[in-house]
C-alpha cells in the first residue's frame, strides 16, 4: 500500500497551515458544521476589521466575501441549515483573533467542537522561522541543566532527540540529570517538554508579529506627522482629530504588548533562578492565560498596520492627500472596535487555566521500585528510557 498523499489532500493541508500561521484567518474546515458548504470557506477579518466569510481568494478574481448575516440568512432560508450551525457560526465572527493559540482557549471556552483539536498549532515551516526567538527561552533550561561544556546538548532539538539516541546508556544519564534537576518524574519529560516547546512557541510568535508590524506602525506614525504639517491638510479639523485619536490608539496597542513581554520576561527571569517543572506551570498559566488578549491587540494591530502597508509599500506611492483619504475612509473603520480590544486588554488580569502537576522525580522512582518489586529484583528505571512518539 502506498504511502504517497493525494496531490489535493497535500494543497489543503498545505492551504490549512497556511491560514493557521496568520492572526486573522480561519479555515471553517477545523469546525464539523453539519452543512459541508461552510466547509470550504475561510473566515476572516477585513482591512476595516469586520469579520466576513470569504468564499474565494486569488490573484486574478480577487477575494470574494460576504457578511457573517448575509451568510446564515442564506444557509437557513436556501440551505436548510441546522440551527446549531449557525449558532457556531455567529460564536465564531465575535472572536477577536484566530490565531492558533486564542483558538485553543477561545473554542473551548465558547463550546464550540473542533475536527482535531492537533491541527490547531503553528506549521513545521514557522515553527522554524521562530528558531531565533526560541533560543531566549531554549537555552536558559539547557544551560541550567547541563552548563555550557556538554558538547552534546546544544539546542532544543539536541534535547528531543536524547529520546531516539541509539546509546541507551548516556541518554538515560543526560535525561535523568534533567529530570532531577526539575524534580520531575523521568517518565513525564516528554510531556513536560511538549508542553515548555508549545508554550514558549506561542510567545515567540507574538514578540515575531510585533516586531514585524514595528517598522510598518513607525512609517504610518511618520505619515501622521507629516499630514498634521501639510499646508493643505492642517486646517481640516475632523482630519487632525482622526489623526490624533489614531496614533494614541495604535501607539496604546503596542505599549500594552510591550508591557506584557516584559511582565513574561520578568516571570521567566524568576523561573530561572529557581527552575522546576512545577514553576514551570505557574509560568505556562500566566502565558496562556493571557493569549486571547495578546491574539486580539495583535491581530487588530496587524489587520490595520497591513492595510496600510498594502497601499502604501513604499514613500514615493502616494502623497499626504491621498494618505489622508485612505485615513478617513479605512484606517478610522472599525478603530472603536480596537479601542474597546484595547480597553479590555487593559483591564483585570485573566482566570489562569490550572494544569496538571507533574509527579515529583522521587514519586516516580517510588512507583518504579513498587511496581518492579512485584514483577522481577531489578531497578527497571536504570534502563527504562521514556516514549518519544509524541515528538
Amino acid at each position: 500500500m502506498s504511502d504517497e498523499i493525494d496531490p489535493k489532500e497535500a494543497e489543503r493541508r498545505e492551504a490549512l497551515q497556511k491560514d493557521l500561521d496568520t492572526l486573522h484567518v480561519m479555515p471553517m474546515s477545523i469546525v464539523p458544521f453539519q452543512n459541508r458548504t461552510l466547509e470550504r470557506a475561510r473566515m476572516i477579518k477585513n482591512g476595516r476589521l469586520q469579520t466576513m466569510i470569504e468564499l474565494f481568494s486569488d490573484d486574478d478574481t480577487g477575494s470574494g466575501q460576504m457578511t457573517v448575516d448575509a451568510a446564515a440568512r442564506q444557509l437557513r432560508e436556501e440551505m436548510n441549515a441546522p440551527p446549531k450551525d449557525i449558532t457556531i457560526l455567529r460564536k465564531l465572527s465575535r472572536l477577536s483573533s484566530y490565531d492558533v493559540y486564542s483558538l485553543r482557549v477561545s473554542l473551548r471556552e465558547q463550546d464550540i467542537p473542533v475536527n482535531n483539536i492537533e491541527e490547531l498549532r503553528l506549521s513545521p515551516e514557522k515553527s522554524k522561522e521562530l528558531g531565533g526567538y526560541m533560543k531566549d527561552f531554549t537555552m536558559p533550561l539547557i544551560r541550567d541543566i547541563y552548563g555550557s561544556g556538554d558538547v552534546d546538548v546544544k539546542d532544543f532539538d539536541d534535547l528531543i532527540n536524547l529520546f531516539r539516541n541509539p546509546d541507551v546508556k548516556m541518554a538515560r544519564e543526560k535525561l535523568d540529570m534533567m529530570a532531577q534537576k526539575l524534580d520531575i518524574d523521568l517518565m513525564e519529560l516528554p510531556r513536560f517538554l511538549e508542553d515548555y516547546g508549545d508554550i514558549f512557541l506561542s510567545l515567540a510568535y507574538y514578540k515575531q508579529g510585533l516586531d514585524a508590524n514595528a517598522p510598518i506602525m513607525r512609517d504610518f506614525l511618520d505619515n501622521l506627522g507629516k499630514i498634521r504639517q501639510n499646508w493643505e491638510l492642517k486646517n481640516d479639523t475632523n482630519l487632525m482629530k482622526t489623526c490624533d485619536m489614531l496614533e494614541k490608539t495604535f501607539t496604546g496597542l503596542s505599549a500594552h504588548l510591550k508591557r506584557l513581554f516584559d511582565e513574561f520576561d520578568s516571570s521567566t527571569k524568576n523561573f530561572w533562578s529557581d527552575v522546576s517543572a512545577e514553576r514551570f506551570r505557574e509560568v505556562e498559566a500566566l502565558i496562556e492565560g493571557y493569549h486571547t488578549t495578546i491574539g486580539a491587540v495583535l491581530c487588530a494591530l496587524s489587520v490595520k498596520m497591513g492595510a496600510w502597508h498594502h497601499l502604501f509599500p513604499r514613500e514615493n506611492i502616494g502623497g499626504p492627500v491621498k494618505r489622508s483619504e485612505f485615513i478617513m475612509l479605512e484606517m478610522r473603520q472599525g478603530i472603536e472596535q480596537v479601542r474597546n480590544i484595547l480597553k479590555e486588554a487593559q483591564g483585570p488580569k485573566p482566570r489562569l487555566r490550572r494544569h496538571s502537576k507533574f509527579k515529583t522525580y522521587m514519586q516516580g522512582q517510588e512507583e518504579r521500585a513498587a511496581a518492579a518489586r512485584g514483577v522481577k529484583s531489578v531497578d527497571v528505571a536504570a534502563t527504562d528510557v521514556p516514549d518519544a512518539d509524541r515528538f
